[in-house]
């Protein structure tokens, strides 16, 4: 951002490519946008809150209150279900959007200070022979324990930080994560629930996440 700080940041986990556009705040900024490689790819309102989200067989998008504005599928990605898509347009802040046009067309661009930067994080699933999507892959014990401990690394800086800003004992307790840690946070909890995973591996997760 003309400010200095960190707009978009595009990094690799194994092979999959992962696009996360921030906030322009100094401390602690909010995660506005992740686009992942694998088709998955979530935006969200100022507040935290969904605004679209989208799979490998298509997506929807919600208004700020959590109710379905508009919902899609990807051409030949669901036979009998025809939900086609109208080319959505949305500003995450006044130097970042996205236009989402087609499963391999999804554009994430910055503008500031005359200059402009795109990124396509579209991509395009190969249907099987006998016509289905195949199913995303779930993540094995140790991938979600990782992911736990990454949002619980990601709260104890937040918390330290917030220390150092407010000296006085009395205000850590009043102190909340940001709101994007807690939606980290469910969609962990989330893909725990859909994971081949114990309950007690379930509930440790939880309680790192929670902690």
């Amino acid at each position: 951002y003309p400010s200095g700080n960190l707009a978009i940041l595009v990094t690799r986990e194994g092979k999959q490519w992962i696009c996360t556009v921030l906030e322009d705040e100094l401390r602690s900024p909010q995660v506005r946008a992740l686009f992942r490689s694998d088709g998955s790819s979530t935006c969200y309102y100022p507040n935290g809150d969904e605004w679209i989200n989208m799979s490998i067989e298509g997506g929807q998008y919600l208004d700020q209150a959590g109710s379905r504005v508009r919902r899609w599928m990807w051409p030949n990605t669901s036979p009998g279900r025809h939900f086609p898509l109208s080319p959505v347009f949305i500003s995450l802040n006044q130097h970042v959007g996205v236009r989402i046009l087609a499963q391999d067309k999804i554009i994430v661009s910055f503008l500031a200070m005359g200059r402009q930067a795109k990124f396509n994080m579209g991509t395009k699933v190969q249907v099987g022979t006998a016509g289905q999507v195949p199913a995303p892959a779930r993540l094995g014990e140790e991938e979600l324990l990782l992911l736990a401990c990454r949002v619980r690394i990601l709260r104890l800086f937040d918390r330290m930080r917030g220390c150092i800003s407010f000296p006085s004992t009395e205000q850590w307790n009043k102190l909340q994560p940001p709101s994007y840690l807690l939606t980290q946070a469910a969609k962990i909890l989330e893909l725990c629930a859909a994971a081949d995973i114990s309950n007690e591996l379930h509930s440790s997760i939880r309680a790192i996440v929670n902690a």
